[in-house]
């Protein structure tokens, strides 16, 4: 997690030795979460690429194994909620960002008694079910997208007890404040920092700058620090 106090007052004191004028808490606010939005995209597409690459041997410098540590805050779990008991179709979660993996609880709570569901693309469910081998059943259940939800296939139908693994996005950071005598001051309570992971602090105060049009290199990002 990356605070965003720190993260205002060094793009401050960068706009204003660049002579660029004052950013308004909320023109921050609202290029933090486009930096951030960005910033938590590129990571997939990063990993993407990194999978295609052999891999490092050293454990602290392998891209893949970086990237996972910095997506594994987003990763989250929980019940699915019924669109209806009759159905089968079950709403995504509403803070979610990608789908992992869905499981079917038989009793509801037990995760040794679960069984995962497996995605199919609607189109196929024709071909599962003329197969007694392939037929969605309790014990091997299927499901597929739609924009409606998440619909899934058994026999007998499965109405509840549902839950599944995804990525969250990012919650929506907010420089929080109170305003005494006409100044802005940081008001930590009415805060939310980023949920970036801490070695992505540089990175933000750079992003948010060239989002403002205040372009600065890392190196004269690091130069300033040390000054101050």
């Amino acid at each position: 997690m990356v605070n965003v106090d720190t993260v205002y007052q060094r793009v401050l004191a960068i706009a204003n030795k660049e002579q660029r004028g004052y950013i308004t808490p909320l023109e921050f606010n609202l290029l933090a979460n486009q930096a951030q939005k960005e910033i938590f995209g590129s990571y997939f597409i990063e990993l993407n690429q990194a999978l295609a690459m052999p891999g490092n041997e050293s454990e602290y410098s392998d891209i893949v194994k970086t990237l996972n540590e910095k997506i594994s805050i987003f990763k989250n779990d929980g019940s699915l909620t019924p669109l209806s008991y009759v159905s089968g179709y079950f709403s995504y979660p509403t803070n979610m960002y990608k789908l992992g993996t869905l499981y079917y609880r038989h009793n509801g709570s037990a995760t040794e008694d679960s069984v995962e569901i497996q995605e199919i693309n609607y189109d196929e469910l024709i071909d599962y079910n003329k197969s007694p081998l392939t037929k969605p059943t309790l014990s091997r259940p299927l499901y597929s997208r739609s924009d409606s939800g998440i619909k899934i296939f058994s026999t007998p139908s499965i109405t509840m007890n549902v839950s599944a693994s995804y990525i969250k996005k990012p919650s929506k950071v907010e420089w929080g404040y109170v305003v005494v005598d006409e100044q802005a001051l940081y008001n930590a309570g009415s805060a939310t920092n980023f949920e970036l992971h801490t070695s992505e602090e540089t990175t933000l105060v750079i992003k948010i700058l060239g989002l403002a049009g205040i372009v600065i290199q890392k190196q004269e990002l690091m130069a300033l620090g040390q000054q101050a």
